[in-house]
């Protein structure tokens, strides 16, 4: 190449912009990156999501929300996931209309609202509000996902997606477990079953801050890569695309059809475990102390496991079908165990307190408290498979976008029945069962998805595969390069 051909280039190349935006700092000898910077941004997303579902999952973690009974916290989660199941579905339009940061920010306001109708009933019992917060967090739940999972698509090069989710992840199941502290130094001197308005105050200063932070979000316009160059915008699909490209997918790949019970069971656990073994059998001081390392297990799971999964000394085929047995092992064995547990009490023997609320000091408290560690580790080695399985399936973005739709649709759909079903009265036993059942069913349903649909992509591989899908999505990729937010 001449001199003048590389000095064209050169001339060509994207240069980042001046100002403070883009000015990296150091804080005590550690090198910061400059605000506008993704990675910068994406924390500060992990951040927005660590003060906002991450303080919901610890509040949910609770059992009924942190009340003796678990009945309003039912209702209000069955018209969560009712709403969030559909909001999900048609938030990109919205993504569309607002753009990212205005939908991320919409989508935070639910949280606090949530937070304070248990503070509110927590005063004067009024379930109707809390039902009402329900149904909206799902419809702010669902903007907020989608709009997160826009950004972190967007955002993340090639090289780096995996470190971005990584960072992403680490961040937000860290909230859980800060959360988790808050009703434990709350209640530790505590061995009343619900909590007091203390503990709502402060999940309800971390949510409102939560929502303040999305504030600090800069606009994908104003974000560069440390190469100068910007943001391809992410346009989600109108609602025709996704009615659409949803039915294309099925028809070309029918085999995710057999991943639905997966993807349906995803969520199905948390009522047995939140509602029926933490809020069942623990004081509230047990139940913060339990919650917080339910969520620690996770991180530490998710970790584990994800690093197995992308052990690149074995096949990406071989890591799937290990995956899917070490699944299937740790189905087995945390859920056997659990039968063991659940045969020793009863709804009725709880209601009438015949079956004691266990205490940290109790005798008894050792093995069920282990065993509610594993609940949590089992959640994240899940969730953690599910991920990867699905992106293992495919290259192409679009294809997996709708793969995620399918799977939070289900999820929801799956999580609302289950909590119906609690909220009904059903026998522990019989929710036990439902869990038990579905759970090592559906990775049998899957196995065939696993050893056959599950390839060695190499880079000529991805090339073919990313081909292959072009030619499935048409006209609603070019609409994708050329929308903006």
């Amino acid at each position: 190449m001449s001199d003048p051909e590389a000095t064209a280039i050169e001339a060509s190349a994207p240069v980042r912009p001046q100002g403070w935006m883009y000015r990296k700092w150091n804080l005590l000898g550690l090198s910061i990156p400059y605000y506008a910077s993704p990675v910068f941004q994406v924390v500060l997303l992990s951040f927005v999501c660590f003060l906002c579902p991450g303080m919901f999952n610890a509040l949910s973690g609770l059992g009924g929300g942190g009340q003796v009974n678990a009945d309003a916290a039912n209702k209000a989660t069955i018209a969560l996931y009712s709403t969030f199941a559909v909001v999900a579905f048609f938030g990109g339009t919205v993504c569309n209309l607002l753009g990212l940061q205005t939908t991320l920010l919409v989508g935070t306001l639910g949280y606090p609202l949530y937070v304070g109708a248990f503070l509110s009933y927590n005063i004067n019992q009024n379930e109707s509000f809390v039902i009402a917060a329900g149904a909206i967090l799902g419809v702010c739940a669902g903007l907020l996902w989608t709009a997160q999972g826009a950004i972190m698509m967007a955002y993340a090069s090639e090289g780096e997606k995996g470190r971005f989710i990584a960072i992403f992840w680490a961040i937000f199941n860290a909230g859980a477990v800060i959360g988790g502290l808050v009703p434990l130094i709350q209640n530790v001197q505590s061995t009343q079953a619900s909590v007091g308005n203390g503990t709502y105050i402060g999940f309800l200063a971390l949510t409102a801050l939560g929502s303040l932070s999305a504030l600090a979000l800069c606009r994908t316009e104003r974000v560069r890569r440390p190469d100068g160059s910007g943001i391809d915008r992410v346009a989600q699909p109108s609602v025709v695309d996704e009615v659409v490209g949803v039915w294309k997918v099925l028809r070309a790949d029918t085999y995710v059809v057999l991943l639905f019970p997966l993807f349906f069971s995803s969520n199905i656990f948390y009522t047995y475990q939140f509602n029926d073994v933490n809020l069942a059998r623990f004081n509230i001081r047990t139940r913060s102390l339990n919650n917080l390392m339910y969520w620690m297990a996770q991180i530490i799971a998710a970790y584990a496991f994800g690093y197995m999964l992308d052990w690149a000394r074995f096949g990406r085929r071989t890591r799937a079908m290990a995956g899917l047995a070490a699944l299937f092992a740790v189905t087995m064995i945390i859920w056997g165990c659990g039968y063991a547990f659940q045969r020793t009490y009863t709804r009725a023997s709880v209601a009438s307190g015949e079956t004691p609320l266990i205490d940290w000091t109790d005798a008894a408290f050792p093995a069920p408290f282990v065993l509610y560690w594993f609940y949590g580790f089992f959640d994240a080695v899940w969730q953690t498979y599910v991920y990867w399985l699905m992106g293992a399936l495919s290259n192409s973005s679009s294809r997996l976008a709708y793969f995620a739709g399918m799977y939070k649709g289900l999820q929801s759909a799956g999580a609302a029945i289950m909590y119906s079903l609690d909220e009904r009265q059903k026998p522990y036993m019989t929710l036990f069962a439902i869990n038990w059942g579905l759970l090592p069913a559906s990775l049998i349903i899957a196995l065939p998805v696993v050893y056959y649909k599950v390839k060695e992509h190499g880079e000529a591989a991805a090339v073919a595969a990313q081909s292959s899908d072009e030619k499935l999505d048409g006209a609603e990729k070019t609409q994708h390069e050329h929308d903006s937010n």
